[in-house]
Formats: structure tokens, C-alpha cells, sequence
């Protein structure tokens, strides 16, 4: 049975470009479209769609907050965003992962590029993934759909405009807890080196912040993004955390209780001098079909002078991260954990980890970070 789509997006224009890509592939099918964030969310409460292609930029009701007010009414949907490539763009494309959406794919400057071969392929190829992704591991309880609903058109007026009643006060940000001291296990320099994709950027954030800036390590990142996602993701992520987050840059002296994102579009990995280690972007062709690739940067670590390397794999589509384990684990000491399938918008990468037999331990996402302080400990 095809996958039914729904396409929200107020240009018309791009609605039937979306509408002409998604009708070369038999595996789906464009049952409904909307133009603007309010008739799209309307339509998710009145039917069952497989994938909700979503813009952006919408007038009445963008698609951000198409995805608050589903958040707020309990309303489920495997949404793909359409973002640009732009600053602002790229740092609403991450309020969208956290609003739930699935994955994103970044619209060419110019409509007519969305006819290139590469651009359909990958739009195709994400589509499916989101179409076949378990959302309910970032869904939060709810008041009921009927309950919120009712409160939909009492929250906007004829005309959808967005602005909330003055008089609605923000709800308070809470702060994580902080995991309890430990010291590490066994002696030596470690390191720590995460993997993850498809839902990462959510997930991330029952990670990285619920680590300690005394960590007695550095932490690697990979997440498969493009360019100028990473360096809105390393910000984001710093704003929540406790420990140092940011973006690699060329030579970038590593520290412990610092976390390095990698760049989206290059590869990263660490070079040792005079046994100190900095970090390098490199341009190598794309593995495992991504840029940066975690196969890369644990097999970096291969001649280092690191006793134990903690690997860390996480939801994501593929196998990214096994190989680069396995010839790591040849040459040094590894300790790896794989977030469990329970938890993962997309079983791909851990699942290919665990089936590898080189996962020490398969763990909750929200054990993730528990995991990596034990086996590295805290000063």
C-alpha cells in the first residue's frame, strides 16, 4: 500500500513541484494538500496521513507553529520540514526537530533545482525514512485531542494570527538535573565519541546537557547535517548544557569537559601533536552516502595515544558508525553503547551496532549520558 502524503506549503508553485517528485516514486502518494499551517493542521486532526511534507515560512499559521499546536493538542504526524539554507533558517529547522518533526530537507535558492537528479533522490530517500520513523519516542503526554482542540479557534482569531494572549504567561524552562559525581573506571586518557542522525538533534538534548563540565574527557559529535546546521545545533545545544559545546573549528585544541561538534560537510578528525590532540575538517568524498561520517572519526582515533575510546551510537538511518567501530576496536581499547531500539525515531545505526556484537551496553536514551560519566568519571 502506497504512503499517503500530505504537502502544507502556501506557494503553489512548490506544491507542485513537491506533488511531481513524490508521483515518481510508486511507494507514495500525495492524498491532500494545504496552504497554509492552520488548514494543515486541521486536515491532521481529520485524517491519517503516513508523512506531512511541512514549509516553513507560511503565512497565518506558520509551520512551526503548526507543530506547536500539535504538540499542545496531542496530535501525531511524521513530519518532514522544508528548510532554507540560511542562518535563521537553520536555527528554526532545530525548534522544529524539537517540536517533533522528524528530519528536514533544505530547499534549493532556485525552485528549478528541485528538478536535479541528486536533490529528488534525497528528498525521496528522507521521505521514506520519515514515513517509517516511530515518533511516539519524543511525544510527551497531553491533554486530550478533543479537550485541545475545542481550544484552537479560541487561542486564534478568524484570521489565524499567532499572537497568544498577552495575559498567557511562557511556560518555565526546566533545568536538568545533574548526575551525581563518580570517578572513572580504571586509569588512562579516554575519549568520548558519539554518532547519530535521524532524530539526533532531538535526542541529543537528553544527552549532552545532562553532562558535567568537569567530565574527564573531551566528546566528539557527529551528526549527519549539512552545512550550517551544525553551528546552530553546537549553540543550541551549548545553551542547555552545563559542559562547553561548540562547533569544530580547523585546528581546535581538544579539552576535556568540552564538546566538539563536527561541521556539517566535512569530515572530522583528530590529529595528535606532541601528544596533544586538534582537531581537523577535512573534505573527503562522502561515506556511508554522508559528510561528515562517523566512520571517519572513530577510525581517527586508531593510532592515538588515548587508552580507552567511549563509543557512543545513537538513532539514525543506516550503518554508520559499525565500521569505523570495528577497525577502532582492532588496535584500542572501546567501550560502546547503543541507545536501545525503544527509544530511537529511526533503529538504524545502534541496530547495526547491537547485530555487530560490539555494543557493551544497550541503553534508554536517557541512560545515554549516565553511561558515558561512569565509564569516564568526573575530576
Amino acid at each position: 500500500m502506497k504512503k499517503k502524503i500530505l504537502i502544507v506549503d502556501d506557494s503553489a508553485l512548490m506544491r507542485r513541484m513537491w506533488h511531481d517528485i513524490i508521483a515518481t516514486d510508486d511507494r507514495f502518494e500525495v492524498s491532500d494538500v494545504a496552504v497554509n499551517g492552520a488548514e494543515g493542521f486541521k486536515k491532521i486532526v481529520s485524517g491519517k496521513y503516513d508523512a506531512v511534507v511541512l514549509d516553513v515560512y507560511m503565512p497565518q499559521m506558520t509551520g512551526l507553529q503548526m507543530l506547536e499546536e500539535m504538540q499542545k493538542s496531542n496530535v501525531h504526524a511524521n513530519v518532514l520540514m522544508a528548510s532554507t539554507t540560511t542562518r535563521e533558517g537553520a536555527r528554526e529547522t532545530l525548534t522544529a526537530l524539537e517540536f517533533g518533526a522528524i528530519d528536514f530537507i533544505t530547499k534549493p535558492e532556485n525552485v528549478a533545482d528541485t528538478r536535479n537528479d541528486a536533490f529528488r533522490k534525497r528528498f525521496l530517500e528522507l521521505l521514506w525514512i520519515v514515513s517509517n520513523a516511530n515518533p511516539a519516542v519524543i511525544r510527551k503526554p497531553k491533554p486530550s485531542v478533543t479537550s485541545e482542540h475545542r481550544t484552537f479557534e479560541a487561542r486564534y482569531d478568524v484570521n489565524f494570527h499567532t499572537k497568544r494572549p498577552e495575559n498567557e504567561a511562557p511556560k518555565p524552562q526546566q533545568t536538568p538535573e545533574k548526575p551525581a559525581p563518580v570517578y572513572a573506571k580504571g586509569r588512562g586518557r579516554k575519549i568520548v565519541a558519539i554518532a547519530s542522525s535521524t532524530g539526533g538533534p532531538k535526542a541529543l538534548q537528553h544527552v549532552i546537557p545532562k553532562l558535567p563540565r568537569n567530565l574527564c574527557a573531551p566528546v566528539l559529535l557527529v551528526q549527519h547535517m549539512p552545512k550550517g546546521f551544525t553551528l546552530s545545533l553546537a549553540e543550541h545545544l551549548n545553551e542547555q548544557s552545563e559542559i562547553s559545546v561548540e562547533e569544530v573549528k580547523e585546528n581546535m585544541k581538544v579539552e576535556n569537559g568540552h564538546v566538539y561538534v563536527a561541521q556539517g560537510g566535512k569530515h572530522l578528525k583528530a590529529v595528535n601533536k606532541s601528544n596533544v590532540y586538534y582537531l581537523q575538517c577535512t573534505d573527503e568524498p562522502t561515506r556511508e552516502g554522508v559528510k561528515p561520517c562517523a566512520n571517519y572519526m572513530f577510525e581517527s582515533l586508531i593510532d592515538s595515544a588515548f587508552d580507552e575510546v567511549v563509543c557512543v551510537v545513537m538513532t539514525g538511518m543506516g550503518a554508520d558508525g559499525t565500521e569505523g567501530i570495528l577497525n577502532l576496536s582492532k588496535s584500542k581499547k572501546v567501550h560502546v553503547i547503543a541507545q536501545n531500539e525503544e527509544t530511537c525515531t529511526v533503529y538504524g545505526m545502534p541496530r547495526s551496532i547491537v547485530q555487530s556484537g560490539l555494543a557493551n551496553a544497550i541503553v534508554p536514551l536517557d541512560e545515554v549520558a549516565d553511561q558515558i560519566i561512569k565509564e569516564v568519571g568526573v575530576q
